[in-house]
């Protein structure tokens, strides 16, 4: 009997001895946390939205993460302090002498990018209706995925409860075309200008890092240029 009570005394307190001081788990120091991923989660890779397509960025996106984002939102206590945006954007606002009206009307339809016929000098390059000299796609848009600058695809903060980031989105449609209306003898041609953008940003694939900003380049204009 005395010697079945040493026994199971002898158990009990090496069983007491394994356990962490206070009833604490131990730490697992060298274990560090890894961000959950999923199979589609390789920034480099181009994503659903884009597919077909030559842009770096996406105004629809069918796997926008929204529910998500709204999580994040509500998790960082200085979002206030990270968001702005001027959602109501137009012409009136950010084009000198050109109404909001006018800019939506502008119509290039007719222009081929050179004069056809056997003249350089053929009406199609000089008519056309009022607009700019290189024919543009003009949009005030809220990109919902990119490609930022060092070549990886984020999710932007965009349409998630009343939050938007809004950009002027200008896109050449028909880039080292010759600017209408100018004589065949400058050689001139339109260029594609772009900016960089600094967007509330999301990496679905690695939530805790939070809401983060993060650096695109976007088309901003296409201009005109001659050559020397």
């Amino acid at each position: 009997m005395a010697l079945t009570v040493s026994i199971l005394l002898a158990c009990v307190g090496a069983a007491l001895a394994s356990l962490p001081p206070y009833g604490h788990s131990q730490p697992s120091y060298g274990h560090h946390h890894q961000p959950h991923k999923h199979s589609y989660c390789d920034p480099t890779a181009e994503p659903t939205c884009a597919a077909n397509s030559t842009l770096s960025y996406c105004l629809v996106d069918p796997e926008y993460p929204e529910y998500e984002i709204k999580g994040a939102i509500s998790a960082d206590h200085i979002f206030a302090k990270k968001y702005a945006d001027v959602a109501d954007q137009s012409a009136d606002d950010l084009v000198e002498t050109v109404a909001k009206e006018q800019e939506e009307a502008f119509d290039y339809s007719y222009y081929t990018g050179a004069s056809k016929g056997d003249s350089p000098y053929d009406v199609t390059h000089w008519t056309g209706p009022e607009g700019y000299i290189c024919p543009s796609d003009v949009a005030y848009a809220r990109p919902r995925r990119a490609r930022n600058v060092e070549g990886k695809w984020r999710v932007i903060v965009n349409d998630v409860h009343y939050y938007t980031q809004t950009a002027r989105l200008e896109t050449c449609l028909f880039p080292d075309s010759a600017c209408r209306a100018l004589a065949p003898c400058f050689k001139s041609k339109c260029t594609q200008k772009s900016v960089y953008h600094r967007l509330l940003s999301f990496d679905p694939c690695d939530p805790y890092k939070g809401l983060f900003i993060d650096i695109y380049k976007l088309p901003s204009a296409c201009s005109c240029f001659l050559p020397a």
